[in-house]
């Protein structure tokens, strides 16, 4: 059973399912996620387009060999019986206005059963729990529902997927140590860009003997080199929420990083793929392949680029710690999950910091309002 290669494709690319960029027609796409000998592995989430992402994946599937590609899915937004609620998406199925803890194992076999039938699949090499609130990182119920599918046959490995924004360390942190047995892999946001917070996981996820997927590996787009200051976005384009002057300040660092891509030939998502690959517990890394509108670099061009990733390490110690001098964005924002800039009630994706977790980060010498405060 193929386990994740070095890099991956992602059905949130191609703008279809998630904002970025321009959507790509249903062949484009389709031979853009068509997994071969140079990307091997693919992943998808049933939520994106209620299910629609799975379908389109198992077009491009249709036809090859089973054991020559790598198959990882995502489940845990609950869009059979949760209603959409705007910008946030559909609920987690841990939401006690859906079920309660009887019901976990339940839903996710029926949401995994599901994604396969979709996308015309036995199994899932890897199962990833996809952007867990806190109940999801701390329910026994929930961990035991998802090593129920293991046992079913229906996928191989498990995983954990924070998210969708930068965060939730002290609590994935917490997953390991408590589910650990259970869990093989995880998916963290991670870049020369956005070493902060996900580098602070990278450790535990170690000592726990999980590996590590990244995604938001082209930081937005800017390591595909084709996003300029006075960049026009294309109307929902998810990259509008970014803060005023991220692409450039995000340029100037980028500017500082090419003497080190061009030493050994790489391109600009090269080298971050490299970079975030030099990490002991990165394993994969799964940019975003986003068509701009004015298709400076064709997404085919983009795909190519990430084929060519080398899969041996190519950065020395000194520039893998340049560049992240570089990319340095500690205290850069508010993070999600347990946070110490927390204030108000618990929400599906923001909680204040407990005192189990205040122990987490005890013992993994993370100060709290040091590490993962945002900066004044």
């Amino acid at each position: 059973m193929p386990a994740p290669s070095h890099t991956a494709l992602g059905t949130w690319s191609g703008g279809r399912f998630m904002h970025f960029g321009v959507p790509l027609d249903d062949d484009r796409l389709v031979a853009l996620l068509r997994p071969d000998e140079r990307i091997r592995t693919v992943i998808t989430a049933d939520a994106y387009g209620a299910g629609e992402a799975d379908r389109l994946l198992g077009r491009a599937l249709d036809g090859l060999d089973r054991e020559a590609y790598s198959l990882v899915g995502a489940v845990g937004h609950d869009f059979y019986e949760g209603e959409r609620e705007g910008a946030k998406g559909f609920p987690r199925f841990t939401d006690p206005r859906l079920r309660g803890p009887d019901g976990y194992a339940g839903y996710l076999r029926m949401a995994a059963e599901r994604s396969l039938e979709r996308i015309g699949a036995d199994r899932f090499d890897l199962l990833l729990l996809h952007n867990p609130d806190r109940t999801g990182y701390t329910s026994e119920a929930v961990w035991e529902g998802m090593a129920a599918l293991r046992d079913a046959g229906l996928v191989t490995t498990l995983g954990v997927a924070p998210g969708p924004a930068n965060g939730f360390t002290l609590d994935v942190i917490d997953c390991f140590e408590r589910f650990g047995a259970a869990i093989d892999w995880a998916m963290l946001i991670l870049n020369p860009l956005e070493p902060w917070p996900g580098e602070l996981a990278l450790e535990a996820a170690a000592r726990n003997g999980v590996d590590v997927i990244t995604r938001v590996v082209d930081y937005g787009g800017l390591f595909h080199d084709d996003v300029a200051p006075g960049h026009e976005f294309v109307e929902r384009d998810h990259r509008t929420f970014r803060p005023p002057g991220w692409i450039e300040r995000g340029r100037e660092r980028l500017d500082a990083m090419r003497p080190v891509a061009d030493r050994h030939g790489l391109t600009p998502l090269q080298l971050a793929c490299t970079w975030n690959l030099a990490h002991d517990a990165v394993r994969c890394v799964v940019p975003t392949l986003i068509e701009e509108p004015a298709r400076a670099k064709p997404i085919e061009a983009k795909r190519n680029e990430l084929a060519g990733v080398p899969a041996e390490p190519v950065l020395s110690a000194a520039e893998v710690a340049e560049i992240r001098r570089i990319g340095d964005n500690t205290g850069s924002m508010t993070l999600k999950g347990g946070s110490p800039d927390f204030d108000g009630d618990p929400r599906a994706d923001a909680w204040p910091l407990s005192d189990d977790l205040a122990a987490v980060a005890r013992r993994w010498r993370i100060d709290p309002a040091r590490q993962l405060a945002r900066s004044a």
